[in-house]
């Protein structure tokens, strides 16, 4: 969904920011609410959904983080063809996986001029991990053997829970059923989501300007993801590590996520 500004003259190009959401989520909930600010600032915004996510056609439930980089690509090249976009100047923002998506497709396609990360990703089997016992561990590694084998001997997926992949704490699941998010993934959603790693890339985005938004209680993406980028990333890259947020930074507006965006916005990335 395009929500350019309503301001632009005739002929004016404005630079653009796509804003893309987090793990089997979809283009409503936080990207709604950031894509307005933006535009009310006067950048041109996009939110879509991923593939087999949303409105947006694919298999139900295959959410694989590499295929994604391929879709936010896409959106890249649908903005710069618009004729209010000025394509030099578009930036890519995105929640969790979708800012791991970010990174990675910043970090191989030069047309992407700045990136906004919100509780982003930064290593996939280093997040499971850390949401597992050693017990739980054991059988989702079992689970993911089992759904390549059955893809293989069926053709057909084997479908796997949200919470066999990685549990989310009860009290912010209540944000998944009321965004629609999806609930049931194949088992190759499990082995891409392990098998990615941003943080590999993140190095490649420089001279391009980032910004890191990161709550320090986020028990979805520990903030050690937000360490990790800033670490591997170099400059210019800015680390906002906010106390009193929750992992769906961009779904509760808070003036402080707002004003932070605008003020790195004016400095690095101004209308």
């Amino acid at each position: 969904m395009l929500t350019p500004t309503g301001s632009s003259a005739p002929g004016e190009r404005r630079p653009a920011i796509i804003m893309m959401h987090g793990f089997g989520a979809n283009k409503n909930g936080g990207p709604e609410w950031v894509c307005k600010q933006f535009e009310a600032w006067g950048y041109v915004a996009l939110r879509f959904d991923y593939r087999g996510c949303g409105e947006s056609e694919g298999e139900r439930g295959r959410v694989i983080p590499l295929e994604e980089v391929s879709d936010a690509r896409n959106a890249v090249t649908y903005l710069a063809g618009r004729p209010e976009v000025d394509p030099d100047r578009i930036a890519l923002a995105g929640s969790s996986l979708g800012a791991g998506v970010a990174v990675h497709a910043a970090g191989i396609d030069q047309r992407v001029a700045a990136v906004i990360l919100e509780n982003g990703l930064g290593n996939g089997e280093r997040i499971i991990r850390s949401m597992h016992t050693p017990e739980s561990w054991t059988r989702f590694l079992a689970l993911m053997d089992e759904g390549i084998r059955h893809r293989e001997d069926t053709g057909t997926p084997k479908m796997i829970h949200r919470f066999d992949i990685f549990e989310m704490p009860k009290e912010l699941q209540v944000n998944l059923t009321s965004n629609n998010s999806l609930m049931h993934f194949t088992a190759e959603t499990a082995v891409g989501f392990f098998t990615f790693r941003p943080e590999e890339m993140i190095a490649r985005i420089s001279p391009r300007p980032i910004l890191i938004l990161h709550s320090a209680r986020d028990r979805v993406c520990n903030y050690e993801e937000a360490f990790a980028l800033a670490r591997l990333a170099r400059p210019p890259v800015e680390l906002h590590l906010m106390d009193g947020a929750d992992h769906f930074m961009f779904v509760d507006a808070d003036p402080r996520v707002g004003l932070t965006l605008r003020n790195w916005l004016d400095r690095f990335f101004p209308i």
